[in-house]
């Protein structure tokens, strides 16, 4: 209770934002801010093994944020959250290196595993993929909940176009975004704890701010 006798309001889910370098996120800090978060730009192991959902942005080169993720031991971070059910939500590139490899320009380098597949080349006949799109979001989806044939901002070149995980019972099957831009691609995956979109929901004005919302309600809180 405050000191006039009215409910204290709850603290904000904390987010961390996964600083590694990467390009573009204060934007994507503020966006968080925005959709109800107490978000937070932190390469604190603490503070990312702790906070209620952690944010992995991505921009440029799949090959240059793997690097720059595993000159911090991110990949540890990601998976010491994701191996304890802790919610990890990556963006654009953040997307493409939870996959088993991207190939870009005829070189091959290792992503962090988590999904099966390739990140590869759209065939569309302009590149890159930029502006804005619909998505055909897969049935009972958290993150588009409130968002039928709302449009988000895409940048890429690159996508993962395939989607080899078939569901384990008893798990959930995972729920699969779809883009259509040449052929089809994933634009968004919601995979148990683990969440991410091919597009930039900072960059998707109200549409982002809300699928950003849909993910922080869904948070476990930690206190």
């Amino acid at each position: 209770m405050t000191a006039d006798g009215s409910a204290a309001a709850a603290p904000r889910p904390l987010v961390a934002v996964l600083d590694y370098g990467s390009g573009n996120v204060h934007s994507a800090v503020k966006a968080l801010v925005a959709a109800g978060a107490d978000a937070r730009l932190t390469a604190d192991r603490g503070l990312v093994a702790d906070a209620d959902g952690l944010v992995v942005p991505g921009v440029g080169a799949f090959s240059a944020v793997m690097s720059a993720l595993r000159g911090i031991r991110g990949e540890e971070l990601i998976g010491r959250r994701l191996s304890g059910g802790r919610p990890v939500l990556g963006i654009c590139v953040g997307m493409q290196v939870l996959f088993e490899h991207g190939v870009e320009r005829g070189m091959e380098t290792e992503g962090l595993g988590e999904w099966p597949g390739a990140v590869t080349e759209l065939d569309a006949p302009v590149l890159p993929h930029m502006g804005w799109n619909t998505v055909r979001a897969g049935e009972g989806s958290v993150l588009f909940d409130g968002l039928t044939d709302e449009r988000f901002y895409f940048v890429h070149s690159y996508g993962a176009q395939h989607w080899p995980l078939e569901p384990m019972k008893p798990f959930r099957a995972p729920v699969v975004t779809w883009c259509d831009y040449g052929q089809p691609f994933l634009a968004a995956v919601e995979n148990g704890p683990l969440s991410a979109t091919q597009f930039h929901p900072e960059k998707s004005g109200a549409a982002g701010i809300r699928l950003l919302a849909n993910w922080i309600s869904a948070l476990p809180r930690t206190a």
